[in-house]
């Protein structure tokens, strides 16, 4: 993978985090803290759009979009597999001891 792409899927990924925080903090939050929420949300939504219309729409970043989310979809999933089959691993191995 070369840099923009590596960019592509760091700033989606931080983006999407942001709108899910933000949705979290402004539903379950009171006050200033859902002032926060709402924040974030409008942080994570810039710049995901900001980002997707770059590299959709111009010949600033020549990437294929959507290939490069599908590729990171399929390595966070194998990674999180991986995780929980380790994690499963080890509790099997603590309760057995």
């Amino acid at each position: 993978m070369d840099a923009i792409g590596f960019l592509t899927i760091l700033l989606m990924v931080f983006a999407l985090m942001m709108v899910l925080a933000g949705i979290f903090t402004a539903y379950f939050g009171s006050g200033k803290s859902r002032m926060i929420g709402i924040l974030l949300l409008v942080v994570g939504l810039v710049i995901g759009i900001i980002w997707a219309v770059l590299a959709g729409m111009t010949d600033i970043i020549d990437i294929e979009l959507g290939t490069v989310v599908w590729d990171a979809f399929l390595n966070i999933l194998a990674g999180l597999i991986g995780i929980l089959a380790a994690v499963g691993v080890f509790l099997l191995a603590i309760m057995k001891a």
